[in-house]
């Protein structure tokens, strides 16, 4: 029995490209439950989920009064059937045999969590969309991060997007981290590996994660992974709870913001900013120049989606120490 999470809140947007991804699955129906967890949402998801409902005896929806994915996931794992548990996401659509390679590789490679290559696009493709669903796939906007860049053969990574894992893994390495609104999956899978776990990607499958399109949604959005990393780090007492390439940003934007505050008392400190920021913009040139002539991309586009990115990302960390260092506990 597979069990399906996932976790939705006002995703009126994207719930139906979602929800058919997921009917169109190859893993058989009646050895398998979908679990919608709901915080509440105030848009039309929960009764686009519910017209569904009423065809599919398989889908179930749930209630998640607090709103948050630690929240969803505790309670749709608490309350599933399944002996394997899947995570998924509704910003996301599904492969064909998504389910199946991930409950079958978890099991050949007796592994803890297995995942795969998480595909970026967009619903509705112009000159703008498209540069941000670069950036959101290159390594200078997102790092080293192997779910996001793709592999050709199955690897032992330190974290995966969503998850697949036996429900005893649970039992064993502990729940979702309930204080983390952001981060609660590469925490838990950090969780995993401190505990002697092995976790996977395996190239035989894929989603595809259908970005935000426009830089205020893209900034947002950032800005609160960003905060939430320094969180992390508080919360869980862990440093290796992340890895180093989410505090890249951060260090970036201190490199501007700390010499324009010390230049008060030494002007000439403010030439580190002034040199930090050139050979940004210089990297930055560099890499929109290629893409925009490989890809036929706008590099006016992608360079407000790299800069959006970075800033708002490195913006969100310092606000993070902030709350940790001055902030109320």
């Amino acid at each position: 029995m597979l069990s399906v999470i996932c976790p939705v809140y006002n995703e009126e947007k994207y719930i139906v490209s979602c929800i058919e991804s997921i009917l169109q699955q190859d893993y058989p129906r009646n050895e398998m439950e979908v679990l919608f967890v709901d915080g509440m949402s105030t848009d039309r998801t929960r009764g686009i989920i519910e017209t569904y409902l009423r065809k599919y005896s398989f889908l179930r929806v749930l209630d998640n009064p607090e709103k948050i994915v630690p929240c969803a996931m505790n309670k749709g794992i608490m309350e599933s059937r399944g002996e394997v548990i899947v995570r998924i996401d509704a910003h996301t659509l599904y492969a064909k045999n998504y389910f199946s390679v991930l409950v079958r590789q978890l099991g050949q490679l007796q592994a803890d969590n297995v995942g795969a290559f998480c595909r970026t696009n967009v619903l509705n493709k112009n000159a703008k969309t498209l540069a941000i669903r670069e950036v959101l796939s290159n390594k200078l906007g997102v790092g080293n991060s192997v779910f996001r860049t793709g592999v050709d053969e199955v690897m032992e990574v330190d974290t995966v997007p969503f998850g697949c894992w036996r429900r005893e893994v649970f039992d064993k390495y502990g729940y979702y981290d309930t204080r983390l609104v952001r981060n609660q999956d590469i925490e838990l899978n950090k969780r995993i590996i401190r505990g002697g776990g092995k976790i996977y990607i395996v190239p035989d499958t894929y989603c595809t994660y259908l970005a935000r399109e426009t830089f205020k949604g893209v900034a947002k959005n950032n800005f609160q992974n960003g905060e939430w990393n320094i969180l992390t780090v508080y919360f869980t007492r862990q440093f290796d709870s992340l890895s180093l390439r989410h505090f890249v940003p951060m260090m970036f934007v201190a490199s501007l913001i700390l010499p324009l505050l010390l230049s008060v008392f030494y002007l000439n400190v403010i030439w580190l900013a002034v040199f930090s920021l050139c050979l940004y913009l210089c990297l930055l040139l560099i890499i929109s120049f290629r893409l925009a002539l490989k890809k036929r991309l706008s590099i006016f586009f992608l360079l407000c989606s790299f800069c959006v990115l970075h800033v708002s990302y490195g913006c969100g960390s310092i606000v993070g120490v902030w709350k940790v260092l001055f902030g109320r506990r």
